[in-house]
């Protein structure tokens, strides 16, 4: 098919035509345009600040409860520490060193069952 008395002009005019209407069918399509949209945007945009506070939260739980179990091994070696220091200062002064009681079964049970509960504690 040949052109038909079309100039390059006409041609040019009807393709602008042509990319108009495409631009305009998309832009009907636009989720943006959609009433709901705004309303799922927002219910996302809500979601994702709750997740990251909530994760927020966990980071800073986790970060104390470290703490807490680091000043508590700290204050167990000090006092381990003072312990070896004043059974040293004993031994210098010439005194004998004093004994601990020995457990007994109920109690050696005790501070197992205390030691494994509390690494239980430390793996969650």
């Amino acid at each position: 098919m040949k052109n038909q008395g079309l100039t390059f002009a006409d041609r040019l005019e009807t393709a602008a035509k042509a990319k108009q209407a495409l631009l305009e069918k998309a832009r009907q399509k636009d989720p943006t345009n959609d009433p709901e949209f705004a309303a799922r945007q927002a219910a996302r945009v809500e979601a994702a600040r709750i997740r990251e506070a909530r994760e927020t939260e966990k980071r800073e739980a986790k970060a104390a409860e470290q703490a807490r179990v680091k000043a508590e091994r700290e204050a167990e070696a000090a006092r381990k520490a003072a312990e070896a220091e004043a059974e040293a200062e004993r031994i210098r002064a010439g005194k004998r060193p004093v004994s601990k009681p020995a457990l007994s079964a109920a109690e050696q049970k005790a501070v197992r069952d205390a030691r494994y509960a509390a690494r239980k504690a430390r793996k969650k």
